[in-house]
């Protein structure tokens, strides 16, 4: 117990290791992944009090107030509602114990701090995250240049006359505008990003 407490006031307790993938399973995170839909973890930072698992569909961290406690808070941000932006690594100096990743998922900043032997993988991680963000960026762009065309085209049809009222002309071009609008934002609004984490995680 001593040495939990000693950890927690020199910090040393929120410094966490790559798991390794044979090793998923033993973790907690493990319990709360949505195999059932397709879910996989891909990577898996683990420290005393955290962890901080990256599936092909969400950032699950499980978080600990302390080394000394068992209780947990799971959280859960998935990709397709929450983008990831302001993604950087530092590396570790001389002295350093260890390296450290930030990126923001939605509105909420992270820092997570790694030990300097496991730079290559959180490289890895690094350029995976990037990737990611700029995806997100971009297909940000083109749901807003989808929803503005729908607009422009919406705008320029004159009402025409013909067997059907105005009332199911009107009724049409709803569910087609709808529809067009749910197929865009499946398209641009991504929920799986298997092929990135296979890209660069599992090379």
């Amino acid at each position: 117990m001593f040495k939990n407490i000693a950890s927690d006031v020199l910090g040393l307790s929120d410094i966490g290791a790559i798991i390794s993938p044979k090793d998923f399973h033993k973790v907690e995170s493990d319990d709360y992944i949505l195999y059932e839909d397709g879910e996989k973890i891909y990577f898996l930072i683990k420290s005393k009090s955290d962890e901080y698992c990256f599936t092909n569909y969400a950032l699950i961290h499980l978080d600990g107030a302390s080394a000394t406690s068992k209780k947990r808070l799971l959280k859960r941000y998935s990709y397709k509602n929450n983008p990831i932006t302001d993604v950087t690594l530092e590396t570790a100096g001389t002295v350093d114990l260890d390296i450290e990743i930030k990126f923001n998922i939605g509105n909420v900043p992270y820092s997570i701090d790694v030990i300097k032997q496991d730079i290559e993988g959180l490289k890895d991680l690094y350029k995976a995250l990037v990737k990611i963000s700029s995806i997100q960026v971009e297909n940000q762009h083109y749901l807003q240049y989808a929803e503005k065309s729908l607009n422009l085209a919406s705008q320029s049809l004159k009402p025409y006359t013909h067997n059907s009222s105005p009332e199911e002309q009107f009724k049409a071009i709803n569910l087609y505008s709808f529809n067009w609008l749910k197929k865009t934002r499946q398209q641009f609004m991504k929920k799986d990003f298997s092929e990135i984490f296979d890209l660069f995680i599992n090379k």
